[in-house]
């Protein structure tokens, strides 16, 4: 979802008087949606494939969007928390970041584990399967069965 949606609905939340910290499941999507954006616009920036002009547009706008919402929330959390309000739902954001980027790395570690685990004991078995094969031939060649 874009972040301009987003903050309409937390923008509508807080119009309705609802708290600000009723409304964390969507200022936390607005935070996901503006990293996604910014995400997305370095990704292509660093492209080693050309994005067209289009497409480099349509990243731009999008990364804009995601500033002016996150400076709207800004706005609106300093107006009902005030700075320090603003300052600890900043902090905040960087530790759940930093969680999902320890997560992302565990989960990738796990994932690297288990293929070379797959890759050993497929090659344990495969080995095995040839040797017994080579014993069974020998066996019967020797038996002249073969």
């Amino acid at each position: 979802m874009d972040p301009l949606t987003i903050l309409a609905s937390v923008k509508a939340g807080i119009a309705a008087g609802q708290e600000v910290a009723s409304l964390a499941k969507g200022i936390g999507e607005l935070f996901d949606s503006i990293d996604d954006a910014r995400n997305a616009h370095e990704k292509k920036k660093s492209s080693p494939f050309a994005p067209d002009d289009e497409n480099a547009m349509d990243s731009y706008i999008k990364l804009c969007q995601a500033r002016d919402a996150e400076e709207s929330l800004r706005a609106i959390v300093i107006s009902a928390r005030g700075y320090s309000g603003w300052q600890e739902l900043i902090k905040l954001r960087g530790e759940i970041r930093t969680r999902r980027k320890e997560a992302e790395a565990a989960r990738k570690r796990r994932n690297q584990k288990r293929f070379e685990a797959t890759v050993i004991w497929g090659g344990i078995g495969t080995i095995l399967t040839i040797t017994v094969g080579f014993v069974v031939v020998a066996i019967l060649a020797n038996q002249g069965k073969l």
